[in-house]
């Protein structure tokens, strides 16, 4: 009997592109954007939102340095000590659609699809929480993605953060994904706003900085590196088929959070 005809296996990636999530993809901060859905259901006060409203609106107007990134990440960190797991995850999965897609840029989901059509893996790397980050780069169409996570007992977070995928660790990450996945990074392109992520931008061949910080776009200047504007919002449920499942970058990175605190100045964004 003639042995049945294989079935071919998909071409593994050769490359990867790797993107920052905030003021990358979407306009604004995603550990800042469910701050409506979470004050609805009990998890924060509205004195809570309207402080990191402010801080919302200095990121934006500074740029996300490591001085406001800490100030954030130790407010948000305090915020959300004791929330049941679970319940944050039902929030983000209930009102995703509603709270991000007036967030995500047109510009960037359409890259996305470009790299992806042309067999390229892509990858999100974000200092915000994992269940957060987690299902906007599935709705994006990424492959994958690596955030943030904090410690949890019994199913509560506890305000210890346990991998904070920031700053030096992304370029990390993006090595050690790499190096797993058979890349040769001068190959790899890497988009991102923020000086923070210098040490990402420099760890691949083709850095292209996105509506860049003011030290940033001073930088890719000097660099001649790439420098993109996105402002357009986009409707994903209508530009995408269901998205594909979004994968641990390194494999059993469990639940975090970094999802809690204020949301006010990018709601309406428009270019």
């Amino acid at each position: 009997m003639p042995a049945a005809p294989s079935t071919p296996l998909p071409e593994r990636p050769t490359v990867a592109a790797f993107f920052d999530l905030d003021k990358t993809i979407i306009a604004g901060s995603s550990a800042l954007a469910f701050s409506r859905p979470f004050r609805r259901q009990g998890l924060i006060s509205r004195q809570a939102v309207l402080r990191s409203g402010y801080a919302q609106l200095l990121l934006v107007l500074s740029g996300a340095d490591a001085t406001t990134m800490e100030s954030l990440r130790r407010r948000i960190t305090a915020l959300c000590t004791g929330w049941e797991v679970a319940h944050v995850s039902a929030i983000v999965a209930e009102t995703l659609h509603e709270i991000v897609e007036p967030l995500v840029y047109a510009e960037a989901t359409s890259l996305i699809a470009e790299h992806r059509a042309a067999g390229e893996e892509v990858v999100v790397l974000s200092a915000s929480g994992q269940e957060v980050v987690e299902p906007i780069a599935a709705l994006v169409g990424a492959d994958r993605c690596l955030a943030t996570r904090m410690r949890v007992v019994e199913g509560r977070y506890t305000g210890e953060i346990e991998y904070y995928c920031y700053g030096e660790e992304k370029a990390r990450a993006a090595r050690d994904i790499a190096l797993a996945r058979g890349y040769d990074l001068a190959d790899c392109r890497a988009y991102s706003d923020s000086i923070t992520d210098l040490p990402l931008l420099e760890a691949v061949g083709h850095p292209t900085v996105v509506n860049p910080d003011k030290a940033l776009r001073r930088l890719a200047l000097e660099r001649g590196w790439p420098i993109l504007t996105f402002s357009a919002p986009v409707a994903l449920g209508v530009r995408f088929r269901p998205p594909v499942p979004v994968v641990a970058a390194l494999g059993g990175v469990g639940v975090a959070a970094l999802a809690g605190a204020g949301w006010y100045g990018l709601r309406h964004r428009r270019g």
